[in-house]
């Protein structure tokens, strides 16, 4: 199975509009992804609309947000279940900063249904760090039964090398993700045994389906994730030579 566990609906500040649930999961069953997870910043409130048009469009779904910690670091946390995505979300809305969201400034937040319709524009800024260090992230998300990647590591920011310079092991990270263009063999001599995932971090439609990550998966789960990543059993996709 080809899948992406980093995929921006429209409601992240900085996403486009068109990454409805809807157009999403088309998009992903039209490009041969047969499992997909949307991973707002710090959100899971498309993850129903998401499950609905998923099952609709018979692709796989998981449901995640991607975490700011209070270092700045970018967490991904991966559920089996909207309800677990929803937990995780209300762990990080009380310690998120408490200021209005400004759309003109920072971008809209719309939480839509299965249909494209907007329910309701979150309110909560969502695209700045929380108070929740690196260590609680991955000590709640595991809690709830999640998984816990850590973002584009290769990047210069927002990311656990950036943030953090040299890691401890135990920050509580599952696996790590490289994004479109990083090489592989050159990040596996700073990544070790950590087991390693490419996404697209979809912010467009055109992003989805450039890049994945594959498995032999008996079923699109956290359990089945863990077993493949704990096998060191994934294939990356190439990097892409330009965006």
């Amino acid at each position: 199975m080809r899948f992406d566990l980093h995929i921006h609906s429209c409601l992240s500040p900085c996403a486009s509009l068109e990454m409805a649930p809807s157009a999403i999961a088309r998009a992903a069953r039209e490009r041969g992804l047969g499992g997909i997870a949307i991973a707002d910043h710090n959100s899971a409130r498309n993850a129903q609309a998401f499950a609905t048009c998923c099952a609709r469009e018979g692709v796989a779904a998981l449901f995640g947000l991607e975490v700011c910690t209070a270092e700045e670091v970018h967490a991904l946390t991966i559920f089996d279940t909207v309800e677990q995505a929803m937990a995780m979300t209300a762990w990080v809305y009380d310690a998120l900063v408490k200021r209005v969201n400004q759309p003109e400034v920072f971008g809209d937040q719309p939480v839509v249904d299965a249909d494209d319709n907007i329910e309701e524009l979150e309110w909560r800024m969502l695209g700045f760090a929380t108070r929740r260090t690196v260590y609680e992230v991955g000590e709640h998300a595991h809690a709830l039964g999640g998984l816990v990647v850590a973002s584009h590591v290769d990047r210069p920011s927002f990311s656990a090398f950036s943030q953090l310079g040299v890691l401890s092991g135990d920050e509580g990270f599952d696996a790590m993700e490289l994004s479109r263009t990083a090489d592989e063999s050159r990040w596996r001599e700073r990544t070790g045994a950590m087991p390693l995932v490419r996404s697209s971090d979809s912010h467009l439609l055109a992003d989805l389906g450039l890049v994945w990550t594959e498995a032999d998966l008996a079923a699109f789960t956290v359990a089945e994730l863990r077993r493949v990543f704990r096998e060191g059993a994934t294939t990356l996709s190439p990097p892409l030579t330009r965006f």
